[in-house]
């Protein structure tokens, strides 16, 4: 049983269980943005992993890692955090950090819906380019990454817009994915 399960479980049953195992389906989304359908999650993270242990992939392009990320969206809560924590540890790696601090949350959230909409076409990349910064230490790493802004838990919630298989929402994860192999 992983530590996360162990810590949380009593509090969120679904602690330590990605997206698949608990809400197979359920369609997720935030505002105007369909997160992954749940069988692509692993490929959009896979995706973002394993790119972004690439430093100068990482390095160039921390929006795009950024995006398949959240796209991905591999939990029902905590998602913002933990993708935060994981881009940090993948951006220190590759000798940078991103100063989370210096941004806003709704021109980040706007950079990074677009990236979403388009990934690789870096739209994120250039929302970021300006807050790149040297490596911190591995002792400031968390105090940085919480400086984020909108990272209290008290931000909007996911909505469930339905079950995977109604023919409304299977056509706009259809439409999407075509969105996004396009651009």
């Amino acid at each position: 049983m992983s530590s996360t399960r162990i810590l949380f479980e009593a509090v969120y049953p679904w602690a330590g269980q990605d997206r698949l195992q608990t809400a197979p389906d359920l369609a997720v989304s935030k505002g105007p943005v369909l997160f992954a359908y749940p069988k692509d999650i692993q490929r959009a993270v896979d995706f973002a992993l394993d790119h972004g242990q690439d430093k100068a992939f990482m390095a160039a392009r921390p929006g795009e890692i950024m995006g398949y990320l959240a796209y991905g969206h591999p939990f029902l809560d905590g998602n913002g955090r933990t993708i935060m924590v994981v881009h940090g540890v993948l951006a220190q790696r590759a000798g940078f950090s991103v100063d989370w601090a210096a941004t806003t949350k709704i021109d980040y959230l706007s950079a990074l819906t677009k990236e979403l909409d388009s990934p690789g076409k870096g739209h994120l990349d250039t929302y970021l380019e300006p807050f790149v910064r040297e490596a911190v230490p591995d002792d400031r790493l968390a105090a940085k990454v919480a400086q984020a802004p909108g990272l209290d838990g008290n931000s909007r919630q996911n909505e469930v817009l339905g079950k995977t298989n109604d023919p409304a929402l299977q056509a706009r994860y259809e439409q999407q994915e075509l969105k996004r192999k396009r651009k």
